[in-house]
């Protein structure tokens, strides 16, 4: 996926309707780039991911996909910012340690992920989140792009790493 293809992501999903139900939307073939949650108000997206490390985590390997998934985030988080200003840095630890609840979408299913997130406002009602994340050691390292109606950040935004 380049560049243009993660940028055109996020720009379909800031303007496409929210569905009334869960869903999830696999990518065709193998590879997790291109998953997609959405619910009613929010939308997931793997826009980069690296490879799997079940068969070997030498730091090396770490290293090398961590720095891929590092320049994607710049990068992607450059043009976003030329685009919006720059981004609020949030803190989900609070959201990981259970000290809010309920916890909405797609905050919910990004903490499964990562603890932090940058946010951008680009005043459609909505907000966009890109955040760096990993499930679990074995697995892939993401890209990943959150999009939520204004009302599912709640205080987070008010709570910031700044």
């Amino acid at each position: 996926m380049t560049m243009e293809d993660r940028l055109a992501i996020i720009d379909h999903l800031l303007t496409c309707p929210f569905p009334s139900e869960e869903e999830r939307v696999a990518p065709a073939g193998k590879g997790w780039e291109g998953y997609r949650s959405s619910g009613p108000r929010s939308h997931l997206c793997f826009l980069k991911a690296s490879r799997d490390f079940w068969d070997d985590r030498s730091e090396d390997v770490v290293e090398a996909a961590e720095g891929e998934i590092a320049a994607a985030f710049e990068a992607l988080t450059a043009v976003l910012t030329s685009r919006w200003g720059r981004p609020e840095a949030v803190d989900l630890w609070p959201d990981l340690r259970g000290e809010r609840s309920p916890v909405p979408e797609p905050i919910n299913e990004l903490i499964g992920y990562s603890s932090r997130m940058s946010v951008w406002y680009p005043g459609t009602g909505r907000w966009v989140a890109l955040a760096v994340g990993q499930a679990d050691p074995e697995f892939p390292i993401l890209l990943l792009a959150a999009i939520g109606e204004m009302s599912s950040l709640g205080g987070r935004a008010a709570e910031s790493l700044r």
